[in-house]
């Protein structure tokens, strides 16, 4: 099929990976095309409604076009998300950045392998600067009212304390003050960028509402929309939503073909025969995959044939990044009275406790297992009215004892009284909600899971049989937290059938130090076909530890550093040998305009 346009550089997808190649091409002044399957969030249209959040799936053949997309695999579910700006729009915010000896070199695997990370802290550090920069990223203001008496900050301080434990505050992409230069408060108007911001609609800083994770109505979130594709569109990038790609293949003489669907605003659920939907070509010298960690692995498979000596590694070192959730409920002070933890006032994440991990101190090598992080996890308030509904029997019983003593108050002819205090004695005391935190653990699991093709649908063989004991001090930190507030430990109840959720699937075409143990070298090229980048999570070659945002963005901001550093090259006749690092170049790109808050 002809190509119906040309450009430079294609970007597929619009996360960490594709928004921040997206703009370093463009300002480098390449002609970009970002195609993006999803749909565009401005401030204030995020679903909150019951009607809004059932439309709020991605189901395209269902005629469901929303934000999250939920992909179902034996021992493991993962949710990702759909829109400009990916998974930005509903992940947390947390940029952390990878514990320097985490990036591990040879380690065995159970069941065979070893993973191995052939880049270092050191040569990702100047990368988390300038994406922390561009992001904006700040710790919670936590010494300032009325940021400084957070319930669950609070908490999680005091646990870590008593447990020993590291505890911090870790960078967010928020923006609690209205620029770098004030104060935080609530509620204000934020001072746009030089670049503007693609949606024009004002924003204004964190309402600590913990509704990060679907979607911010406020706009006090530095998502990709807001940060890197404002960017990228004001330097000329070419955005465009709806464009869902189906298939990519090489092009004869050099480059790639990208063959895409244009989904319509979809009707209130109306469904769609999608199958039918007509597709578009669109060629380029150069091709970034960042449609997701499921997504870009998803592509390379269904369209395997079309690259000859692609590596037999494609779909290996699958992991869910060891999150894990728990809970934390009826906390109670030393003295046994209530403990509010409030896991709706907030961002969803605060604080974060640390584990450190074998490889953390190498004379007690093989003593402490693999580490992790356990996270306050907050959610928005309307959970609190669904947690407290919950309690019915309660409910009913104060409400017929209410019943009972306005029948008395009025059989008796008594004097008529406000009905505060009994409206007050009804709704209880809401110890369950208040006294309750999510605990969010994420950490160096085993990345032994391998995504395959089977009929035409993405499967995972990935169970938690090898990270077991990861996933059980996992735990066992989270039972302790629990005690060190005097609450009770509840854990995810999928965790009784072996099942876990994870918003952080990652690995499937992971680098490696050739052909025969990656998908793509250090750079993120891929083996043996020049010009074809991956640029998101399926890169990483096993579990970032921390959430993976800012690595992911990090990695990507390096590769496009030795991409607008070398010309376009030709594929050769045969996979071309692994680079060594005298063939990296010594130098790297500078960008020509700070982003803000540099």
């Amino acid at each position: 099929m002809a190509a119906d346009e040309h450009a430079a550089v294609v970007v597929v997808g619009s996360g960490f990976g594709g928004s921040v190649a997206a703009y370093r091409f463009a300002e480098a002044g390449r002609q970009v095309v970002v195609l993006e399957r999803g749909r565009t969030y401005p401030p204030g249209s995020f679903p909150r409604t019951p009607a809004e959040m059932t439309r709020a799936v991605w189901d395209p053949s269902g005629g469901l076009h929303g934000m999250l997309d939920v992909w179902s695999f034996r021992g493991i579910d993962a949710i990702v998300a759909s829109g400009l700006g990916g998974g930005s729009l509903i992940y947390a915010n947390v940029l952390l950045r990878k514990d320097e000896r985490w990036f591990v070199r040879d380690q065995p695997i159970p069941g065979g392998g070893y993973e191995d990370w052939p880049v270092t802290r050191a040569d990702l550090d100047p990368h988390y600067d300038r994406v922390e920069r561009t992001m904006m990223a700040r710790p919670y203001p936590f010494a300032h009212p009325p940021y400084d008496s957070t319930p669950k900050t609070v908490a999680m301080a005091s646990a870590a304390a008593d447990l020993k434990l590291e505890w911090q505050l870790p960078p967010l992409a928020v923006s609690f003050a209205p620029s770098a230069d004030e104060l935080p408060a609530p509620g204000r108007v934020i001072r746009e960028p030089s670049y503007g911001n693609l949606h024009g609609v004002p924003r204004v800083t964190c309402r600590l509402c913990g509704e990060c994770n679907i979607g911010c109505n406020e706009g006090a979130k530095n998502s990709l929309d807001h940060t890197y594709l404002s960017a990228a569109q004001h330097k000329g990038a070419d955005l465009r939503v709806r464009h869902e790609v189906r298939g990519v293949a090489p092009r004869h003489g050099g480059g790639y073909e990208v063959r895409y669907v244009i989904h319509e605003d979809p009707g209130l659920g109306e469904p769609r025969d999608t199958a039918r939907l007509p597709e578009r070509v669109i060629s380029c010298d150069r091709l970034i995959m960042a449609a997701g960690t499921l997504g870009t692995t998803w592509l390379l498979l269904r369209n395997r044939e079309q690259f000859g000596g692609l590596s037999r590694a494609l779909g290996s070192r699958f992991s869910g990044n060891g999150d894990m959730l728990g809970f934390v409920s009826r906390a109670r002070t030393p003295d046994g009275s209530h403990r509010p933890l409030r896991g709706s006032q907030g961002p969803v994440i605060t604080s974060a406790i640390r584990v450190p991990d074998e490889v953390d101190a190498p004379s007690r090598r093989g003593t402490s297992g693999r580490g992790y992080y356990v996270q306050d996890a907050g959610y928005p308030a309307f959970a609190d009215w669904l947690t407290e509904s919950s309690q019915w029997p309660g409910y009913l019983r104060r409400a017929v004892m209410i019943a009972v003593a306005r029948a008395r108050a009025r059989f008796s002819r008594t004097p008529g009284r406000t009905l505060g205090a009994e409206l007050g004695a009804f709704l209880g005391g809401n110890e369950l909600s208040d006294g309750s935190l999510p605990l969010l653990g994420m950490g160096r699991d085993i990345p032994d899971g391998v995504l395959r093709v089977e009929r035409d649908r993405l499967t995972a063989d990935w169970i938690t049989g090898t990270s077991e004991g990861f996933f059980a001090s996992v735990e066992s930190t989270m039972r302790d937290v629990a005690d060190a507030l005097g609450g009770t430990f509840r854990p995810n109840p999928l965790r009784l059938v072996q099942e876990l959720i994870t918003v952080h699937p990652v690995g499937g075409a992971p680098m490696g130090r050739h052909v025969e143990e990656g998908v793509v070298d250090s750079r993120g090229e891929v083996f043996g076909f020049p010009g074809l980048y991956i640029a998101d999570g399926a890169a990483l070659p096993g579990a970032v530890g921390p959430n993976p945002a800012l690595t992911i963005a990090a990695l990507a901001d390096r590769m496009c550093d030795f991409a607008l550093s070398a010309a376009p090259r030709s594929r050769p006749a045969a996979p071309y040998p692994p680079k060594t690092p005298a063939d990296e170049p010594t130098t790297s790109l500078s960008l020509s305009e700070e982003m803000p808050g540099s």
